[in-house]
């Protein structure tokens, strides 16, 4: 893609925009979210067919179009519908020869006239049929996790990978291009060599549940950063090396995204540094709704095994970060393994969650607790928009060894209220739970874990375990309103006729494309192409990311999911990687979405919102 001819194109779409309503009213919005393109994504799926796909943004207006063009070889492009595409955002190209170089994009239509051309995507003379997009990276050290964002501002999404080296080698960071162009390395040093789970290295990353790395455009300037914890002997992107006295000490630091050098740092606060540092989870929100945030939840291990506990939130301005609050533990509460960042209260400020607690995402006070109500720790928990018919948002989390017998529970994300609970004697470690609509049959979500599937908002049992999905990850892949799901290398769907899963694809198929022990992706989300999620997989030496994405049409029209500011939010948080959920409802019976509350970062249009 052309990086200068995308961004003039964006420009020149806001600026017609305007134009076209001239009574239009100016007003600002909550949120600033990514200035994204179209992600226009094309892949080969027949002897002579092509499946296109691409975005609609959250500030599209309702009756937007689309002419799709296919170009051959450089030649002049062709137009290959016949009427403008006002159904979903994806088309199937049946007239393409193959033998050759083709390039797509989109033009939208407001009022009849055509825009600026988006970006375009090109398929290779002679491609494999296949649903994937494959990005070569260089040769290297193990990959476990990657991350996304737009690092050189073009509006598509790039992508940044660890290397893990053990205990030999310790930790690092790639940053690439989205077609794969190598940017930079971070090295993390002598301190990241400790790998050990629960107390690892001051700068390890990626070890356990803890993470330590994540990627968002922090201080709005169109372009993404990576925010990371470090300690001595850290060497950035340009050959600087963090240096101190105190191999204990850590920072947040925020990196540029195209050079990776240190823009800004800032001191994890040392309340107790004197039992060693602190393992780090990260993650993005709009934690005061006007701006985004950092929040690091981080641990250390005492001793007697007990375990000190800091959540600290950070914000970034043009140039320098700087510390918002701090919460050292107070009021209780249990945790998991995934913090999660959304709005549980409607108050338009994200908050951080855990499985057993709320604090506030604007000054870090506790909302509510759930230990009266005998929630522990536990794996895997859940919070969205479940029941289409109860106000506001929905938890179902699942419970580790639990002293009361609760196997797993569904609750009010606004106030921590057990709306029920399944329990029995001896509890164990229940580990995994999903919450996704399978059946159509039952307004709402279902969820499960290993004692049957059932509708969240009845509390109805729909099936026996074991005739279940095993509850990894909810996806959405096939274009109808329910969810399938993934797990271990394999995308799935539970038929509610028969209750059986069936198989929609093995990734193992396609360059033996492979993820962690854990059954789980190096990374899934909405990257490019329409509202469906890809999953990023890796191939089997770590020299190439592979990205499977849908090639099913589908007439159902959403807008990208990245804009929706819950969703966003969880594309930025690892720990033991869980479904990402959105804060409106999708799935069977749903009603079209409401726009987002957002407003684009950077350049002119950034600042307004057009109401028509």
């Amino acid at each position: 893609m052309n990086t200068a001819m995308n961004v003039i194109s964006r420009a020149a779409y806001f600026l017609i925009f305007f134009c076209f309503f001239s009574n239009a009213e100016i007003v600002s919005a909550a949120r600033p979210m990514e200035n994204l393109g179209r992600g226009v994504v094309a892949i080969r799926t027949g002897d002579s067919s092509v499946f296109v796909s691409w975005r609609l943004l959250g500030l599209d207006p309702p009756d937007i179009g689309f002419n799709l063009y296919r170009s051959a070889n450089g030649e002049a492009a062709v137009l290959l519908n016949d009427s403008a595409l006002t159904s979903g955002t994806n088309f199937t190209d049946r007239s393409a020869d193959l033998s050759t170089t083709n390039s797509y994009f989109v033009r939208p239509i407001l009022n009849g006239e055509e825009q600026a051309p988006s970006g375009a995507f090109t398929l290779a003379a002679n491609h494999a049929i296949e649903p994937c997009v494959v990005v070569t990276l260089r040769q290297g050290e193990y990959i476990h996790f990657t991350w996304v964002g737009d690092l050189d501002g073009d509006g598509e999404y790039d992508y940044v990978v660890d290397r893990m080296g053990g205990e030999e080698k310790g930790c690092k960071i790639e940053a690439y291009r989205r077609d794969g162009a190598y940017l930079w390395t971070v090295d993390y040093g002598p301190n990241s060599k400790n790998m050990n789970g629960i107390s690892p290295g001051s700068a390890t990353i990626d070890v356990g549940h803890w993470d330590g790395v994540t990627v968002y455009d922090v201080n709005s300037d169109g372009k993404a950063e990576v925010i990371t914890k470090i300690a001595n002997g850290v060497v950035f992107g340009d050959g600087r090396v963090w240096q101190d006295d105190d191999d204990n000490k850590q920072w947040i630091a925020v990196l540029d995204g195209m050079t990776g050098a240190l823009i800004s740092s800032c001191p994890i606060p040392g309340d107790y540094i004197s039992i060693g540092p602190m393992a780090c989870q990260l993650g993005i929100g709009c934690l005061d709704g006007v701006k985004p945030g950092v929040i690091a939840y981080m641990k250390n291990r005492n001793p007697d095994k007990s375990f000190n506990r800091l959540v600290c939130a950070y914000e970034m301005d043009e140039t320098s970060l700087t510390m918002k609050w701090k919460w050292s533990g107070e009021g209780g509460g249990s945790d998991g393994h995934q913090i999660r960042i959304i709005d549980v209260n409607g108050d338009g400020c994200d908050d951080l969650c855990q499985i057993g607690y709320v604090l506030d995402g604007a000054t870090g006070a506790m909302l509510y607790n759930m230990d009266q109500q005998g929630i522990v720790h536990g794996d895997r928990y859940h919070i969205g928009k479940l029941d289409p018919t109860r106000p506001g948002l929905q938890g179902f989390a699942v419970q580790q060894r639990n002293p009361n017998g609760i196997l797993e529970h569904y609750y009010d994300a606004a106030t921590g209220e057990l709306l029920w609970k399944h329990s029995t004697e001896n509890a164990g470690d229940v580990g995994r739970g999903c919450a996704a609509d399978i059946d159509p049959r039952h307004p709402g979500y279902e969820v499960w874990s290993f004692s049957g599937i059932y509708n969240g908002p009845t509390n109805e049992k729909l099936a026996d375990d074991p005739n279940r999905p095993w509850p990894n990850f909810r996806f959405w892949w096939d274009g109808d309103d329910l969810s399938e799901c993934f797990d271990n290398k394999k995308i799935e769907k539970w038929n509610y006729e028969t209750s059986k899963v069936e198989r929609l694809l093995t990734t193992t198929d396609y360059h033996s494309a492979e993820g962690s022990w854990r059954g789980a992706p190096m990374f899934y989300g909405d990257i490019f192409g329409d509202w469906r999620e890809e999953v990023v997989m890796r191939s089997p030496d770590h020299s190439s990311l592979i990205i499977f994405t849908t090639p099913i049409e589908t007439s159902r029209r959403l807008y990208t999911l990245p804009h929706n500011p819950a969703y966003r939010n969880c594309m930025t948080v690892k720990g033991y990687m869980q479904s990402h959920m959105l804060d409106y409802y999708l799935g069977e019976g749903m009603t079209t979405p409401p726009a987002p509350d957002i407003r684009y970062a950077a350049g002119d249009d950034s600042t307004v919102q057009i109401i028509p």
